[in-house]
């Protein structure tokens, strides 16, 4: 038995209007939008966080080197002399333009930038930084 309906063909046909599909593209474009600016700092805030964890365990490995030995490692020896106090090799600076494990020597106070090592060291002070203007403060 078949069954007719009383309804127009118009209402039958199954779909989304032009006006919805616009309506929906436009909220994807804004949440995109949106979300954009915020993914692309993720990469960039990583290797800041990372490199700021890497300088406090290279600080701390130096504090306990001093201890031990009573004076801080020489610029030539640091990466060998605090072997044994990372459980890690010497570790990269990640931000800036010299992204690597090498160590400078540096005199206190550690002001400026200098050459292509990843890291600023003073050894009358213990003191390490990043090699890179806009991180010498940290």
């Amino acid at each position: 038995m078949n069954r007719v309906s009383n309804r127009p063909a118009s209402k039958n046909r199954r779909g989304f209007t032009l006006v919805e599909l616009v309506i929906v593209v436009l909220v994807l474009g804004i949440l995109a939008a949106v979300a954009t600016p915020k993914m692309v700092n993720t990469a960039s805030n990583a290797r800041i966080s990372g490199t700021k964890q890497s300088l406090m365990v290279l600080r701390d490995a130096l504090e306990l080197y001093k201890a031990q030995v009573g004076s801080y490692p020489t610029q030539a020896t640091i990466a060998t002399s605090l072997a044994s106090y990372l459980n890690t090799p010497f570790p990269s600076n990640n931000v800036g333009t010299n992204t690597n494990a090498n160590v400078a020597a540096a005199t206190s106070p550690i002001a400026a930038a200098t050459g292509t090592t990843g890291w600023l060291y003073d050894q009358a002070t213990g003191e390490i930084r990043v090699n890179d203007s806009s991180a010498i403060t940290w």
